[in-house]
């Protein structure tokens, strides 16, 4: 499972011209599953996001997670983290999980992140999307397992 973290101060997501979802001050996930992810990684790596610290606090210290800043979530399936650029000039997603098994990895991945209280929004799992954000900072990481 990977996931690219970009913290903002807001994004939206569209489909077909039509605003789906919007978050202001949190962090947009890109989201992807390999071929042997399971629901033990999704688990983990909710946690791992939720209790991150990576606000700032009056200091100007990165000491503050999503919750203690009320943040939010745009989680965004993106199996395109799986790109095989190794060979050639086309990407291979071979090692991308099917999508079937992904969508219910996806699915119970956010239901993780919203256990937690906080606001998720989503876009649809396969759909056409565009993305607009603000980085803050910019503050860019990368989680897998």
């Amino acid at each position: 499972m990977k996931v690219v973290l970009q913290r903002v101060t807001q994004a939206q997501l569209s489909i077909d011209q039509q605003v789906h979802a919007q978050i202001g001050r949190g962090v947009v996930l890109l989201v992807g599953f390999g071929q042997a992810d399971q629901p033990a990684n999704a688990d983990y790596l909710a946690a791992k996001i939720v209790k991150s610290r990576i606000f700032e606090d009056s200091q100007g210290k990165t000491n503050l997670a999503l919750a203690d800043v009320q943040g939010e979530i745009l989680s965004v399936s993106q199996f395109t983290l799986y790109a095989n650029t190794k060979k050639g000039n086309r990407p291979s997603f071979v090692e991308a999980l099917n999508p079937e098994a992904a969508q219910k990895l996806y699915d119970y991945f956010n239901q993780r992140l919203a256990a937690s209280g906080l606001k998720v929004q989503t876009g649809i799992f396969g759909a056409d999307m565009q993305v607009q954000l603000t980085n803050d900072g910019p503050m860019t990481i990368i989680y897998e397992n």
